[in-house]
């Protein structure tokens, strides 16, 4: 004959269990995507309205070949440290 457990309300301890990370890490995660994803939306652009003219300066721009790389990695570096970060233990 089985018997039937009730469960105890759930602790913090018991829902750190359920994911492989803690929940901060999860944010810290979720920010990274959009430093991320405000990286390539810095790329975006350089376009011409007449396809018979091509401006250099405006395709090959500071921001286009330099700045927004740099955002993009740091926005992959960001999120490999949030899924290396330990949580503090709170004793």
């Amino acid at each position: 004959m089985a018997t039937i457990r009730k469960s105890a309300t759930p602790t913090k301890e018991n829902e750190n269990k359920n994911f492989a990370m803690p929940k901060q890490n999860y944010k810290f995660m979720a920010i990274g995507c959009i430093i991320i994803v405000l990286g390539f939306l810095l790329m975006l652009g350089g376009g011409n309205a007449d396809p018979a003219k091509f401006d250099a300066n405006e395709m090959f721009s500071f921001q286009r070949i330099t700045f927004a790389p740099i955002i993009v990695v740091a926005g992959f570096i960001f999120v490999g440290y949030a899924i290396m970060r330990k949580p503090k233990e709170n004793k």
